[in-house]
């Protein structure tokens, strides 16, 4: 399998992964959710990790593929809020989660760039 077509497959499964702990893990979810949302943030992480779940479907399918990849792209910048309300609301732990909060902001650069090269090295083919 070369490193194209690995990809898609790792992101399907990091995003699976993180899905999957929406649902096993929750409470760690809702300290994330920006308070300005409505609703009770518990809603707001089941509904996360259930869109990470249908979009690592999407990218494991070939069919499907580039347009879940573009998806990813756009929802790794839609949960940009909730990594800085995290970083905002973790500054007084300890210092590694603190810098744990901190290193999620520039991670969700090389993320999206993933999601964005996924989608078009599909829509190359």
């Amino acid at each position: 399998m070369s490193r194209s077509e690995r990809s898609p497959l790792l992101l399907a499964g990091l995003l699976a992964a993180a899905g999957v702990a929406h649902f096993a893990a929750p409470k760690q979810f809702d300290a994330t959710i920006p308070r300005a949302l409505p609703g009770p943030p518990r809603a707001w992480t089941y509904g996360s990790g259930a869109v990470e779940l249908a979009l690592a479907a999407g990218i494991a399918l070939p069919r499907s593929r580039a347009v879940a990849a573009r998806a990813a792209a756009a929802f790794f910048v839609g949960v940009f809020p909730a990594n800085v309300q995290m970083a905002v609301d973790w500054q007084k732990r300890p210092q590694p989660l603190r810098t744990a909060a901190l290193a999620r902001l520039p991670l969700q650069i090389p993320l999206v760039l993933w999601a964005r090269g996924v989608a078009r090295n599909e829509e190359g083919r």
